[in-house]
């Protein structure tokens, strides 16, 4: 798929506020800080990263669709995205196992990669339908911000935004209202890349080096995601005296 610069920076640089947002959680958690992060600049910036990272999501399904439909058809291009929805959310399932392992009172059921694998599947059928993609995503994220002034008796539905009231994980993103942001993006890729190509001329800036670094992180923003939370655990504790 061709890269698309601004694209790729700005995915490096929603991955570097989650990480930078995340470094503050861990901090807070397990070295006895407390940075506030439900209000205040960190809270917003941890919602700037959130929203950018998982509408960026979408509008990349839409640049790879596009290019994608012109050589698969019918059920070869959805198996496309199926197996791919279907990698990511088993990389969910292996921190889900993980947490539940080193912090089973807090264990991430339904984070940000289930959340992504499951929306590149069910996000298929907007793909190349704009105006769906955008009533659809408005509906699921009013639908989501509704449901989430309540709480529910049953855990059952927790992965579509039903939060039960004792409920506590260290990511928790419900399709509803976050599948909205997806549909969002796949919308805004469909208006701003119609045919794979951008609707208005943009200074080429990626030769830059702030540019190139942030377009790099884009480019690997799965595997660094990852693997980012291990790593900065295990700094705070190294560095706090934790061991």
């Amino acid at each position: 798929m061709k890269r698309f610069f601004e694209v790729d920076s700005a995915r490096g640089l929603a991955l570097l506020a989650m990480i930078a947002f995340h470094a503050l959680f861990d901090l807070n958690f397990f070295a006895g800080y407390s940075f506030s992060l439900f209000s205040g600049p960190f809270f917003f910036l941890g919602r700037f990263a959130a929203f950018t990272f998982i509408f960026l999501v979408g509008l990349s399904l839409t640049l790879s669709f596009n290019k994608s439909r012109k050589k698969l058809k019918g059920f070869s291009l959805f198996k496309k995205y199926l197996f791919r929805g279907l990698k990511v959310f088993s990389l969910g399932l292996i921190i889900t196992g993980f947490s539940f392992v080193l912090f089973p009172a807090y264990t991430i059921v339904f984070g940000v990669l289930h959340l992504i694998g499951l929306s590149i599947i069910l996000a298929f059928p907007f793909l190349k339908k704009k105006n769906a993609s955008l009533a659809v995503g408005i509906a699921a994220i009013a639908a989501g911000l509704f449901l989430g002034t309540m709480t529910f008796s049953f855990p059952w539905l927790l992965w579509l935004g039903f939060m039960p009231f004792d409920f506590q994980s260290f990511d928790y993103v419900p399709l509803l209202p976050w599948f909205g942001v997806v549909l969002l993006g796949a919308f805004a890729g469909n208006l701003l890349y119609p045919k794979g190509t951008w609707v208005f001329s943009l200074p080429d800036l990626s030769a830059s080096l702030p540019v190139k670094l942030l377009s790099f992180l884009g480019r690997h923003s799965l595997l660094i995601y990852f693997v980012h939370q291990p790593i900065l655990v295990a700094a705070i504790m190294f560095l706090t005296g934790f061991f």
